[in-house]
């Protein structure tokens, strides 16, 4: 059953952060929990880990220590839409985010999306407004089971180099 989600997760980034990451809509356990990507079989917080040799940050303020120490921004495409559960596939009547804020207060490099999904949304929604395109990476759910870990850390490398200092 369909329900219409607001979005209730703040954006995380600061005056330091290169790269903004954005998904579509947090799923029930990410809103449930108050951080972005906290399913416990979503990959990104894994691929995040490997692609800089560190540990797995887990709770919140890990995730978002370590969001910002490497110059990630994180936040979806979406303000609201009616979903149902997690299933990007039956987002209707999406309603975008303004990123403004966030390309106007950091020195943003690179806009990511996750998911087909996500990229379709912005390349929609938000790069009409905003003017500049996303580089689209695959999905960390669980649901893209097609990718692999592997798979994913070598589309995620493609993150390094804008965040070089």
């Amino acid at each position: 059953m369909p329900e219409t989600v607001v979005h209730p997760l703040a954006p995380v980034w600061d005056s330091r952060s290169a790269v903004l990451i954005l998904g579509s809509m947090p799923s029930p356990r990410s809103r449930e929990e108050g951080f972005y990507y906290a399913h416990p079989q979503n990959r990104f917080w894994p691929v995040m880990a490997a692609l800089f040799g560190e540990e797995l940050p887990c709770g919140t303020e890990e995730r978002r220590r370590f969001a910002l120490s490497h110059r990630i921004a994180l936040w979806d495409v979406l303000h609201s839409c009616e979903i149902t559960g997690a299933s990007d596939s039956s987002i209707r009547n999406p309603v975008p985010n303004d990123i403004r804020p966030i390309l106007d207060g950091a020195p943003i490099r690179a806009i990511f999306t996750t998911g087909g999904t996500a990229s379709r949304l912005y390349r929609r929604h938000i790069e009409p407004v905003c003017g500049r395109a996303a580089i689209p990476l695959p999905s960390t759910s669980a649901a893209n089971c097609r990718t692999g870990l592997d798979a994913l850390l070598s589309a995620y490398s493609v993150l390094l180099p804008y965040l070089a200092e």
